[in-house]
Formats: structure tokens, sequence, C-alpha cells
């Protein structure tokens, strides 16, 4: 699995997380060269239930190609249940990692 990927031309290393509310799975980008954050993958919606190691892909707006980026590298299963909230959708996934 690639511990690196490129999104919107910055070399971005992966790091998967926990939310401190409800210990959730987060994924974030980090710039490869200093470390500033670049995005955060996932949301931590509390009124939307998930089992172990399910997540909650921002796949939209600035995120936009997040989800095909983080499957592509081998970090979320290709397969998800979309989840509508108001005017976004995000993308239920499982973590493979």
């Amino acid at each position: 699995m690639e511990n690196s990927v490129e999104f919107y031309g910055i070399k971005c290393k992966v790091v998967l997380e926990e939310y401190a509310l409800y210990n959730r799975a987060a994924i974030r980008l980090v710039d490869e060269e200093d470390g500033s954050p670049v995005a955060t993958a996932t949301t931590n919606s509390y009124d939307i239930p998930l089992e172990d190691r399910e997540v909650l892909i921002k796949d939209y707006a600035e995120n936009r190609g997040i989800y095909d980026l983080l499957v592509d590298a081998g970090y979320i299963e290709r397969d998800f249940e979309p989840i509508q909230r108001g005017f976004v959708v995000f993308k239920k996934t499982r973590l493979l990692k």
C-alpha cells in the first residue's frame, strides 16, 4: 500500500487517526515536505451510525476526487453507500488498513 499520494499536485502523506469524539476513524492528508494539512477526507457526523472501520468520505467541493484517490491507493473499499445530508452526499465505506 502506498504511504503517499498526490492530491491537486501536492505530494501528501496519508495519516490514519481517530476522532476524539466517538472514536471513529479519520483520514487526513498532510504535505510530505513540511507536514502542513492539505485535506481531511472524512467527517465525523454523530447522527450517522458507523460500524468499526467504516468511514464517511467527503468527496465534494475542495475534496472532489479524494474518494477515488484513496481507493486507488488501497486505503478504502471501492463500494460505498451514499448518505445524503442537506446538499451534500457522504460516501460511507470501509477502511482496508
